[in-house]
């Protein structure tokens, strides 16, 4: 475990914002900011913004260099399953990719019976309910419990500030959100890379739990797979070692992902209706120290820690500069929105 005390050096730098002047056609999502360049290239900067219950909940020192780098071993372990959208890392913290056309759909492949969002399988069974995406489920299922195989769990895709939404199979095709072949095709890679990250993550001790995809089209139709795969903020992970005993007991799992931060706010508010009470400075710490723990845990190699005297913006502003220059305005006649 990471010692909570060589992370306090960067707890006061955390990166909320990425705004870099000279790039064009800025975007902010959830945690990443990204800039579309003229040649079809999109630059994916990640801060340490933490993103749970549809909202940001605080920011994560080094959590965007730790999720970064945990997406770009995993780019490559499955490289072979599923073309992904990644060209080139300038800096720890940025990916430079192909831009795509992303799907109306977000992917989720879940192999517990778990979860505390209003989307997860867990809060609906343990409310009644026995028909889940398209999915019947028996009765008798214990919170945490191994489901008899992976289960694909797709949502909308909902804007900033909005919740999304349960979606069968049955719905996407009706919808048009996909069409049939789309969605088989979509569905088969998720499953493959699922299978792939359940296997890898158990060679070093870790149950990947569930986890969220996102897929898009390039300029040829075909379907890549974009954003981020297998990080804690986009996966549940827990240690294999003592989940067995923990589930018999009825404990939760030893959590080894964001789910510290969730379950914290869940205990104290309502957290898609009420403000959101401020995260402890020690919280935040261990959630960073958390992050760099799955680095390391999974990739089998140590943190590459920054120059803490280095502001992290400064230092990306820096990486990034080669790609700033003249840029065509976008339609408000600006260069970042």
């Amino acid at each position: 475990m990471v010692d909570v005390k060589q992370i306090e050096p960067y707890l006061d730098g955390a990166l909320g914002d990425i705004e870099i002047a000279g790039l064009p056609n800025h975007s902010r999502g959830k945690v990443r900011d990204n800039y579309d360049l003229p040649d079809g290239r999109r630059i994916i900067a990640a801060s340490d913004r933490l993103s749970a219950f549809d909202r940001i909940l605080t920011t994560i020192p080094l959590k965007g260099q730790a999720l970064t780098q945990i997406a770009r071993f995993w780019f490559d372990a499955t490289a072979d399953l599923c073309p992904n959208h990644i060209e080139v890392y300038p800096d720890p913290n940025v990916a430079v990719c192909r831009r795509l056309t992303i799907m109306p759909v977000e992917i989720v492949v879940r192999g517990y019976l778990t979860g505390t969002t209003n989307t997860s399988i867990w809060p609906m069974y343990r409310e009644g309910r026995r028909e889940m995406y398209g999915i019947r489920f028996p009765e008798g299922l214990r919170e945490n419990q191994a489901l008899p195989r992976a289960i694909i769990t797709p949502t909308t895709k909902a804007a900033q500030g909005g919740h999304d939404e349960p979606l069968s199979a049955g719905d996407i095709v009706e919808r048009g959100l996909l069409t049939r072949t789309q969605w088989e095709t979509v569905a088969g890679h998720a499953l493959a890379l699922f299978a792939r990250g359940q296997q890898l993550a158990a060679a070093r001790g870790l149950i990947l739990v569930d986890t969220k995809y996102e897929f898009g089209f390039d300029r040829d139709g075909s379907i890549v797979l974009a954003d981020e795969i297998h990080t804690p903020d986009s996966s549940r992970y827990w240690r294999l070692e003592s989940y067995g005993p923990r589930f018999a007991r009825g404990e939760r799992p030893e959590s080894f992902d964001k789910d510290v931060v969730r379950s914290w706010v869940n205990a104290r508010c309502d957290p898609y209706k009420d403000p959101i009470p401020p995260i402890p400075r020690e919280l935040r710490l261990q959630a960073a120290a958390t992050y760099i723990d799955v680095f390391e845990s999974i990739t089998g190699k140590g943190f590459d820690w920054p120059d803490a005297t280095i502001p992290p913006l400064e230092r990306i502003r820096a990486a990034l500069r080669r790609y700033a220059g003249p840029h065509e305005t976008n339609s408000a006649g600006s260069t970042s929105r």
